[in-house]
C-alpha cells in the first residue's frame, strides 16, 4: 500500500456535487444531504489502515458536526476487484460493526473521488454553507495513536465553522493509502 497525502485545493472552491448508493442501493444526492451550516465528506474505505485506524474519531467528528447543523458523508472510491475487502457487501458489515451513523456511500466508477482530486484514504474535506471549501486537511495530528493527538485541526474546523468563524488558514495534509484506482 503506497503512503500518499492529500493535493493542495484552494480554499473557497466549490463543492462537485455527486449522486451516489450506499452499499442497501438507496440514492443519496450531496444537494439533499448538505446540513444548513455546511457538509463534511470524507474519501475512505474499509481496509486501509489509516482509514481504519480513525474511523471511530470520524464517527465522533460527525456527531457533533450534526449537533451544529453540519451533515456528514463518507464514500468509498476503491471499489476494486483486487480489494474485495472494500465491496459493497463487506461495506454493510462495516456499517453496523462501527455503527456508523451518516451516509458510506459506494463510488463505483471512482468519478466522485476524482473530481474532488482524492488521493488517499482518508482524504477529508468540510464545505460551508455557501457550499465552498474551508478545510481540506488531517483530523489530527496522530493517526496511529489518539492518546497522544494534540491537535485536533478537523474537530477545530467544525467548530469555527458553526460559530460563524473562519477556519485556520495553515491546514496539514491528509495521509494514508493510495486509492485503488482501476484502469
Amino acid at each position: 500500500m503506497a503512503l500518499l497525502e492529500s493535493v493542495d485545493i484552494p480554499l473557497g472552491t466549490p463543492i462537485e456535487h455527486f449522486v451516489l448508493h450506499d452499499p442497501f442501493e438507496k440514492t443519496h444526492d450531496s444537494r439533499r444531504i448538505f446540513g444548513r451550516k455546511g457538509l463534511l465528506v470524507v474519501i475512505t474505505c474499509n481496509h486501509c489502515p489509516y482509514a481504519i485506524a480513525v474511523w471511530p474519531r470520524v464517527i465522533r467528528i460527525a456527531e457533533v458536526a450534526k449537533r451544529l447543523g453540519i451533515e456528514t458523508v463518507a464514500i468509498n472510491p476503491n471499489i476494486n476487484p483486487a480489494y474485495p475487502d472494500d465491496a459493497p457487501g463487506q461495506m454493510k458489515k462495516k456499517i453496523a460493526e462501527w455503527k456508523i451513523p451518516f451516509p458510506y456511500l459506494v463510488d463505483e466508477t471512482q468519478a466522485v473521488a476524482r473530481s474532488f482530486k482524492a488521493q488517499c484514504t482518508p482524504d477529508i474535506y468540510l464545505f460551508g454553507p455557501a457550499q465552498t471549501l474551508v478545510y481540506h486537511g488531517r483530523i489530527d495530528d496522530n493517526w496511529q495513536d489518539e492518546s497522544k493527538v494534540t491537535q485536533r485541526e478537523l474537530k477545530e474546523a467544525v467548530l469555527a465553522l458553526a460559530a460563524g468563524k473562519p477556519v485556520a488558514e495553515k491546514q496539514y495534509h491528509s495521509m494514508g493509502c493510495s486509492i485503488k484506482w482501476r484502469s
